[in-house]
């Protein structure tokens, strides 16, 4: 019975909804994930204990699944940013396609509704990257087409938010 379990990962609750603290967590964190616990708590109105508790209680839930650093693109020379609609053959789930994630340049793979099947977000040096890159999706089983757009300008990327818009329309007041 005198198990070790240090290493066990404890199994994620069950879909827990998140409250209002929880959203202004999130929105804190959102912003700079590297204050302090006492900063995150003096910002949303906890104490640094219970701000701690909190984003413990987030993470175990699986509401943040991880903490990463936001790079800037230029920093890394990848300064085109493009999206690839890629028609596939068959629903494009297969291990070859899925394989599209292997190459470093893909950011976002998305099975998608609509005129294709999957779209890409990537990011190249330049646009003779992204031709080198385009041809090596040819080259993927069950890719028959691809599409590319790429981006100009950039007037809003940011991650998931935890803010909450109303539905529309409202629904009627019952009277």
């Amino acid at each position: 019975m005198d198990k070790k379990t240090d290493g066990v990962r404890r199994e994620r609750s069950a879909e827990r909804t998140l409250d209002a603290m929880d959203r202004k967590l999130l929105g804190v964190l959102v912003e700079d994930a590297t204050e302090s616990y006492a900063r995150i708590g003096e910002r949303v109105g906890l104490s640094p204990p219970a701000a701690h508790e909190r984003i413990k209680r987030l993470k175990q839930s699986g509401a943040i699944r991880q903490v990463a650093a936001l790079i800037e693109p230029a920093a890394t020379g990848k300064t085109l940013l493009a999206f690839v609609h890629v028609d596939t053959t068959g629903w494009g789930k297969t291990p070859a396609l899925m394989a599209i994630r292997e190459h470093p340049e893909v950011e976002e793979i998305h099975s998608v509704a609509g005129d294709t099947c999957m779209l890409l977000k990537v990011r190249t040096e330049n646009t003779h990257a992204l031709e080198g890159l385009l041809g090596r999706l040819y080259d993927t089983p069950g890719v028959k087409a691809t599409r590319s757009y790429v981006v100009l300008s950039t007037y809003l990327e940011r991650p998931v938010q935890p803010g909450v818009t109303a539905s529309w329309p409202k629904p009627a007041a019952a009277g």
